[in-house]
């Protein structure tokens, strides 16, 4: 199988003892290709660097995750604009909002999306959007550049039966994660992910967090890694009723397009 991971946090300093070998075990999985995601000031300029290292392997997405939204300046905004000048930074974000955690206050979240969704307009390049918690003004905040965007992709997607057709009926994409696998939380995902047209669906670890609670044997340290891409495509495939390889080809066939990559 080939597979591509929209979504792994490969900055992250779990990954600074290691990061080579974790690279080699995706290949080693069937990653063909990974976007190291962008969610903050400090962490899009490393993303960057991480792709640029890792030509045709490795692309990247630069944005303000809500978490940091109260960093969100002047000067942040042309920093994120400067790296979306890259061909390397693919996707405007990780960018959204959350209300679960509210680290960030909501008023700071809201403009800090707001400015992020005018680098999406001003530049063209697709979004990869976080929502939690906070389904109406999310789409209130996108109804304002409604026919302005391109593409969307709402990461990590753990939401609701109307959330989900919210998004598909903006033509937006979907991103699964290894919530999928959790007993406790995502087995309404499971109801739902047959329902994702294969042009919209495409998977993420999201990794070091989200580790499926399905592999086993549970690895001692609990990081997730992209290597275990293959296990949620298995997964997926199995929800979804139809064979993994099939799942596989679909997903990385829609994320070559979402985001512009080559074959």
């Amino acid at each position: 199988m080939n597979l591509i991971d929209i979504g792994a946090n490969l900055t992250h300093d779990s990954f600074d003892h290691d990061r080579d070998a974790v690279l080699q075990r995706a290949r080693d999985a069937g990653v063909v290709q990974m976007m190291v995601t962008g969610a903050s000031r400090e962490h899009s300029p490393k993303a960057l660097a991480l792709a640029q290292a890792h030509p045709g392997f490795l692309y990247a997405t630069a944005g303000v995750h809500p978490h940091h939204a109260v960093e969100y300046t002047e000067e942040c905004d042309a920093e994120m604009r400067a790296l979306l000048a890259h061909a390397e930074v693919v996707a405007v974000g990780e960018c959204g909002l959350d209300y679960f955690r509210d680290f960030s206050p909501r008023p700071a979240q809201r403009r800090a999306f707001e400015r992020q969704l005018q680098i999406a307009v001003d530049t063209g390049k697709p979004l990869f959007l976080h929502q939690r918690d906070a389904h109406d003004d999310f789409m209130a905040v996108m109804k304002n550049f409604d026919g302005k965007l391109g593409a969307a992709v709402v990461h990590c997607f753990t939401g609701s039966r109307k959330e989900m057709f919210d998004y598909l009926d903006q033509d937006w994409h979907i991103g699964i994660t290894g919530w999928l696998c959790d007993e406790r939380r995502g087995l309404h995902l499971r109801e739902l992910v047959p329902s994702i047209p294969a042009n919209r669906l495409m998977i993420e670890t999201d990794a070091p967090y989200l580790l499926p609670r399905t592999v086993k044997p549970q690895p001692s340290h609990r990081r997730n890694e992209p290597m275990y891409l293959a296990h949620i495509v298995e997964e997926l495939a199995r929800d979804r009723g139809e064979g993994a390889e099939a799942t596989a080809a679909a997903t990385s066939a829609t994320a070559r397009a979402f985001f512009r990559l080559p074959g």
